[in-house]
């Protein structure tokens, strides 16, 4: 039975409805005189920029004596970071697989676990640019091919089957991806390798596979980068971090059915249509991503890693505090029009909210 009963229309409706109204159980915009104070140091997905940007500048707004940091180096860094105690918690576009949840983290009370707390549903935006080429259509088959090597100029008779009408250069493509260990990398391979499973026989990972080339970039910032000065480039990149204008692919599975584009409502499906991971906390709510159930498999789920009890009882309270705000109803609508993030609701999102409570 699918315990996340949430929908791309619940969303929307939320998004109508709680603007207005504000918070739910972490919510802090009204804490005037809060008690809370100090610091706290967050490393990982750059995908998570736009959103903890609004997420920090209103918390500390709601309350002034704390500060949060967020270092946008990528899900690998923050992961690494967390274990090794640099930073109090992580941002990763996956949770800790079951043999990192066994090792030591050093802000958490010895002989415990930490928690995958998934606060930030978004789709990944396959971008490109083409001279002459405003939009592309693109199947699963197809991109993979790209990705892998296999198709290698714009003129390819597989392209131009699926646009007719479009006139594409004889031009070699460039695919581009992160150079360094990204959780965005790895929901993207994942998402091949279940929509493209003959082409695309490489596991998931959060390193670019070394048997396919392309053109390497730092950050989700240095893909677009690389596809908006390049010519004849293409990339993937969560829709935060993408340019205004640039131009992105619409994904039909076999190029027959629909095509559809990276929308927070195609996110919301994949995660609708997915279950909690078994075998885990109670309070850890990683998920298994469905990515073949709804029609735009590109999605990427972040999560806030963090201990469940923390050794130092007054960063246990601050990341209580403040995860508690960014999974609230307020924090997730706050975030959509900078971030385009699908607000988590349902049995998710009072999870999710359930679980952050008990953070100490």
């Amino acid at each position: 039975m699918n315990i996340l009963r949430t929908g791309a229309a619940l969303v929307a409706i939320a998004a109508l409805t709680l603007t207005a109204c504000g918070g739910g159980s972490g919510d802090t915009t009204d804490a005037t005189g809060s008690q809370l104070s100090g610091t706290l140091q967050g490393v990982g997905a750059s995908s998570m920029r736009a959103a903890q940007e609004v997420w920090r500048a209103r918390f500390q707004t709601a309350n002034p004596n704390v500060t949060i940091n967020y270092s946008p180096d990528g899900s690998g860094a923050g992961r690494t970071a967390f274990m090794d105690g640099s930073a109090d918690f992580a941002g990763s576009d996956r949770a800790l697989k079951d043999e990192e949840m066994t090792r030591t983290f050093a802000k958490c009370v010895e002989g415990t676990t930490p928690i995958n707390l998934p606060v930030y549903i978004s789709p990944i935006a396959i971008i490109f640019n083409l001279d002459g080429v405003e939009a592309l259509n693109l199947s699963a088959e197809v991109i993979a091919k790209i990705f892998a090597g296999q198709i290698t100029n714009w003129h390819d008779p597989a392209i131009a089957a699926l646009n007719d009408g479009v006139t594409l250069p004889n031009l070699a493509i460039t695919p581009v991806h992160r150079s360094d260990n990204s959780g965005t990398t790895e929901n993207f391979t994942a998402s091949l390798s279940q929509v493209a499973p003959q082409i695309w026989t490489e596991k998931a990972s959060g390193d670019w596979p070394a048997a396919f080339q392309g053109e390497g970039a730092q950050g989700t910032s240095g893909v677009v980068a690389a596809v908006q000065n390049g010519s004849g480039t293409i990339g993937y990149a969560d829709v935060s971090g993408i340019a205004e204008g640039m131009s992105t692919v619409s994904y039909s599975l076999d190029g027959k059915a629909d095509y559809v584009g990276p929308t927070a409502e195609d996110a919301a499906q994949i995660v609708e249509a997915s279950e909690k991971v078994a075998g885990r906390a109670a309070n850890d709510w990683t998920l298994e991503l469905n990515r073949t159930a709804a029609g735009y498999p590109f999605v990427l789920v972040s999560y806030a890693i963090v201990c469940q009890e923390y050794a130092d009882p007054a960063i246990g309270e601050l990341v209580n505090a403040y995860v508690s705000y960014v999974a609230s109803d307020e924090g997730q609508l706050a975030a959509v029009p900078q971030a385009g993030n699908a607000p988590l609701t349902g049995d998710l999102a009072n999870g999710v909210r359930a679980a952050a409570a008990t953070i100490k």
